[in-house]
């Protein structure tokens, strides 16, 4: 099963290719994709994405995740979150979200098992 690439992103807006939801933050995966919805971990821009934004990508079976900071890199990204990640043996890109989403979908051009969690606002 292979990665739905990001179809469109502008300010506040995410588009999945197959998916009809317009979607803020996103969270995709090897075949599926969802709302990323912080209150469901707490999260908030500092101290930022945690291991438990993460670990629904990581079930998948993904050999690396892209995670998007954000249009203005507002959303921090802890060093635990990244060894988080490491310790499962996943390669981990954290980047302004263009730039995520450019990698994002290169990556799933490539055929690669790749999943992600993206920040489309601040």
């Amino acid at each position: 099963m292979s990665s739905p690439e990001i179809a469109s992103l502008s300010w506040g807006q995410m588009k999945v290719k197959g998916c009809s939801t317009t979607y803020k933050d996103c969270k995709v995966w090897p075949g599926g994709s969802r709302t990323w919805d912080w209150r469901e971990t707490g999260t908030n821009h500092s101290p930022g994405v945690q291991p438990a934004d993460l670990e629904e990508v990581v079930q998948k079976g993904v050999k690396t995740v892209v995670i998007g900071r954000g249009m203005s890199e507002a959303l921090q990204v802890p060093r635990a979150t990244v060894d988080y990640l490491k310790k499962n043996g996943i390669d981990v890109l954290v980047l302004q979200t263009e730039k995520a989403v450019a990698e994002y979908n290169a990556l799933v051009a490539q055929g690669v098992k790749v999943g992600g969690v993206f920040h489309s606002t601040c």
